[in-house]
């Protein structure tokens, strides 16, 4: 039979199962239209990625606004929160709505005119495929030693499908800068990439009792900031892209959740569609990134820089955890204040009670440089939290932020006393002189922060049991305890030690950090 003539693979997003899925203590496997209409029985998201699974809660999100009705930026604020409420108290999406969405626009993986999230004439305008090793995150490739993994330039193993779209949206929201396969349009030839939207950050997603909640709580609403009009997500676009054509405008909500990605993928199919055997990865334009706010990060905000450099997302730490970031989220933004919690938390206080005192928050990062080394992706699930906020209990939300303010100034000065104890240790009789240039931070520093950071967080419950303890003292008490315990063996050994470590810890308890209020952070 001729290669033409055979049937090509399939696969569709839509009705093929790649998206693990978890009720009580039971996972399955589902499609995108399954994923709807059984949104009201799914309890929550299981997919092993943090970053795809913060990808697809965006695609997601863009589908439900679709399907309810909630993308309609003629809607006023009030009319569009008793939209949301209605759709919350129906219990679960119209299945009609969601056949007629699904049924209106092409899912299929592998078509070789629209195939979904990918741009089929990268087939003609790249030589060679990227390489399946190297779309695959962790695998490794080209030059890199495989130490922990089997796969090599030899053994490029195939990965299943449903795996294969997982990573393809780590990659159009994540993705690396750097060097692709080269890509020759009508007028353009380059192999630069730059990094995906997302690279680097942390995001901050609502989670209700099901998914079906999950969902229109993830919902923001138009604000005014992004464009009402023409708005598509990719695959409703009437054709692929064009990667010589200006930036398209950053509109409401489809083209800012779906649409703004650096990166153009095509997935190369086995025989029968059920693997991916290797995948062409190259730029999707080499126009200028147009700015834009995404609603499930947090934005910090240095008046004392220009204009264009002022605002700065908060960047994904994979050592930092999920509670520091309790004062951003819990407090409402203001004309003074330095930080921007995620927009999608100023229209949570308006969920019907049942439903916004069992919301959690799920912190998805991925901890990547600004150039090409991914270090670690986490994730975490926070208790209900949102009765905490600002604009249903101001007293507490103050409380956390003047806490966590004193945890992280009481980090700080631990950093510092400890930094002149490992000087002072190491060549006695040098304190107060000028620092040598170092080219890294002494090994006391990194091990009293790990050892304060746990204790830190058992001290921070404890202050909010207790109202009128004060935050710095308590505090400043962890700080103390991590750095003795650090040191023990040092200052067993060692005179210099233990005569340097008895100075820091006067110093901790004689300097005073003073946590800013709300107006200066």
């Amino acid at each position: 039979m001729p290669e033409s003539d055979l049937p090509s693979p399939r696969f569709s997003a839509a009705d093929d199962p790649w998206i693990e899925v978890r009720t009580g203590h039971r996972y399955a496997t589902v499609g995108l239209r399954e994923l709807f209409l059984r949104a009201d029985t799914i309890d929550d998201l299981a997919l092993p990625h943090p970053p795809a699974a913060s990808a697809l809660l965006r695609i997601a999100v863009a589908i439900t606004t679709r399907i309810t009705g909630l993308d309609n930026a003629d809607l006023t604020a009030s009319e569009w929160t008793a939209l949301r409420r209605r759709c919350l108290t129906a219990g679960r999406f119209e299945p009609d709505a969601v056949h007629a969405y699904f049924d209106a626009h092409p899912w299929s993986v592998f078509d070789p005119e629209r195939p979904w999230l990918q741009d089929p004439s990268l087939r003609e305008q790249c030589a060679k495929p990227f390489g399946i090793n190297a779309f695959v995150p962790g695998r490794p490739a080209g030059n890199n030693l495989a130490w922990f993994s089997p796969h090599h330039h030899d053994n490029a193993t195939p990965v299943p499908t449903a795996h294969a779209l997982q990573y393809l949206l780590i990659h159009h929201y994540y993705g690396r800068p750097g060097t692709s396969t080269p890509r020759t349009t009508a007028t353009c030839s380059s192999g630069k990439l730059t990094g995906g939207p997302l690279r680097g950050t942390v995001s901050f997603h609502p989670v209700g009792r099901t998914l079906h909640e999950t969902l229109l709580a993830g919902c923001a609403p138009f604000t005014g900031d992004e464009l009402p009009a023409a708005d598509t997500c990719p695959w409703e676009d009437p054709a692929p892209p064009d990667p010589d054509a200006p930036p398209r405008p950053v509109t409401w909500p489809g083209r800012l959740l779906t649409g703004m990605s650096r990166h153009a993928i095509l997935l190369v199919p086995g025989d029968d569609g059920a693997t991916v055997t290797d995948a062409y990865l190259s730029w999707a334009t080499q126009h200028p990134k147009v700015p834009f706010t995404d609603p499930y990060l947090t934005y910090h905000f240095d008046m004392a820089k220009p204009l264009p450099r002022r605002r700065s997302v908060r960047r994904a730490d994979a050592d930092r955890a999920w509670w520091r970031e309790l004062d951003t989220l819990l407090l409402a933004g203001d004309e003074h204040g330095s930080h921007r919690r995620p927009a999608v938390f100023d229209t949570l206080n308006d969920l019907p009670d049942e439903v916004r005192t069992t919301l959690r928050i799920r912190v998805h990062g991925f901890d990547q440089d600004a150039k090409a080394t991914d270090y670690q992706w986490y994730t975490a699930l926070t208790p209900p939290l949102l009765h905490w906020m600002e604009e249903h209990d101001p007293q507490r939300a103050q409380r956390i932020a003047d806490c966590c303010q004193a945890a992280e100034s009481t980090a700080r000065q631990l950093a510092d006393v400890t930094r002149q104890a490992w000087e002072e240790a190491a060549t006695p009789g040098r304190a107060g002189s000028p620092a040598r240039p170092r080219r890294k931070e002494p090994a006391w520093v990194g091990k009293c922060a790990a050892r304060y950071w746990p204790l830190a967080e058992s001290v921070f419950w404890q202050l909010l049991d207790d109202p009128d303890a004060a935050p710095t003292r308590a505090f400043t008490r962890a700080a103390v305890t991590a750095l003795r315990e650090t040191t023990a063996t040092a200052r067993a050994r060692h005179n210099s030690a233990a005569r340097a470590v008895a100075l820091a810890v006067r110093e901790l308890y004689r300097r005073q950090p003073n946590p800013q209020r709300k107006t200066s952070r």
